[in-house]
């Protein structure tokens, strides 16, 4: 039977009236799962993620501007080519999943971030709602190594809120393999509104969400369109546009280690940190605006445990303040355009410079440099790449 857990929650009558859907779902051609599913459009990028009821999480992100495909399935367990009676039974440790495929000009992964949180809850492992068991427990299924450490940061941020009463403990886990679910499983609020409205009600989805969010969880969605330049391509940082969000939004957007650090100028623990042995190439980056800070090519082992440059990745791109803090004569290192606090310049460093930029990693991010292109930092490849060490 499909979704046998939804059933026991219910009134004896509504139960009964559900059950009678559910046999002429049944009736509709169940089948198996397909794993060789691909848009039409190969420039789209992709992400997946998983919320309960794959029928909610599919009409959430169908709602969403730049989500030109969102297709029902099955991710993140061992059997192949599962069917729905499998997964819903818990026989295979998939669990349901929407794989989103966007377009990266009209939405960031943020947004669909953003999105997401506001139609699910990220504080419940065994299930969502109604539907009970790990095989509808909320995942968010990263492809690459900046998804991974945006919905990280967006999670974070969101256990920050204290929005919810319990803790947000959504799993983040690496993306395997995704199948498609059975057809009548696709776009099944607009092929069966009136089953939909039935089962979402019934299901207490949105009574949650409405008592959670209220007007919020009303986004405008052009706050996560990307930068483009006059060309159409995504820029990075634009100084012309950026304009730093309040403490009180940071606060929503930052992870508690990076506002301490980047707003309230804290320093992290050396040793501890992200990029203190980052050795791959790229670009270091504000984590508030996106302006760029420093090039891998400049990086060096200070034996510190922090991040350490010779230099900027530009002359004007950070600005120097003096700092006598903690009975010191120092030099602190802020960004120009977000003011945020870097870290310190040393004069024990090795040549060219002979300087020792000693940052935090809680107040950057890294782009990796086969990302920097997508992500819109093209014009400072020459920077990182040549010169190759």
């Amino acid at each position: 039977m499909p979704r046998p857990t939804r059933i026991a929650t219910l009134p004896l009558a509504t139960a009964s009236l559900f059950v009678t859907l559910l046999v002429s779902l049944l009736l509709s051609g169940p089948g198996n799962a397909d794993s060789t599913y691909a848009p039409a459009d190969k420039n789209l990028a992709v992400a997946t993620f998983a919320g309960g009821c794959f029928w909610c999480v599919e009409e959430g992100f169908q709602k969403i501007p730049g989500v030109v495909e969102a297709v029902s399935g099955y991710s993140g367990g061992s059997e192949s080519n599962p069917s729905y009676k499998q997964v819903a039974g818990g026989q295979t440790g998939h669990t349901e999943a929407v794989q989103v495929y966007y377009d990266p000009a009209i939405i960031t992964y943020q947004g669909l971030l953003e999105g997401f949180w506001r139609f699910m809850d990220p504080t419940d492992q065994e299930g969502q709602f109604v539907d009970r068991g790990r095989q509808y427990r909320p995942v968010i299924y990263f492809h690459n190594t900046e998804q991974k450490r945006i919905a990280q940061a967006s999670r974070d941020a969101l256990q920050a809120s204290a929005r919810y009463e319990k803790p947000v403990v959504i799993e983040i886990s690496p993306f395997g393999v995704f199948y498609a679910a059975e057809g009548y499983h696709q776009n099944y609020a607009s092929k069966n509104p009136v089953r939909y409205k039935y089962y979402t009600f019934n299901s207490g989805r949105y009574q949650f969400i409405d008592s959670v969010w209220g007007d919020e969880q009303h986004l405008d969605f052009n706050r996560f369109r990307p930068q483009t330049a006059a060309d159409g391509k995504p820029q990075g940082f634009n100084p012309n546009t950026f304009v730093r969000p309040s403490d009180d939004v940071l606060r929503q957007q930052l992870s508690p280690e990076q506002f301490r650090v980047a707003r309230d100028d804290g320093t992290e623990r050396a040793f501890n940190n992200p990029y203190w042995d980052e050795k791959r190439d790229g670009i270091y980056v504000d984590i508030v605006s996106g302006e760029p800070l420093f090039s891998s090519r400049d990086k060096f082992v200070s034996g510190t445990g922090w991040p350490s440059f010779t230099q900027p990745i530009g002359a004007n791109n950070v600005v120097e303040k003096d700092d006598s803090t903690f009975f010191m004569s120092r030099t602190e290192i802020r960004s120009r355009y977000a003011d945020s606090h870097l870290g310190h310049v040393f004069d024990d460093g090795p040549a060219p410079s002979g300087l020792r930029y000693c940052m935090n990693s809680a107040a950057m991010r890294f782009i990796p440099l086969e990302d920097m292109a997508a992500a819109g930092y093209g014009d400072y490849i020459d920077a990182v790449a040549e010169d190759e060490r």
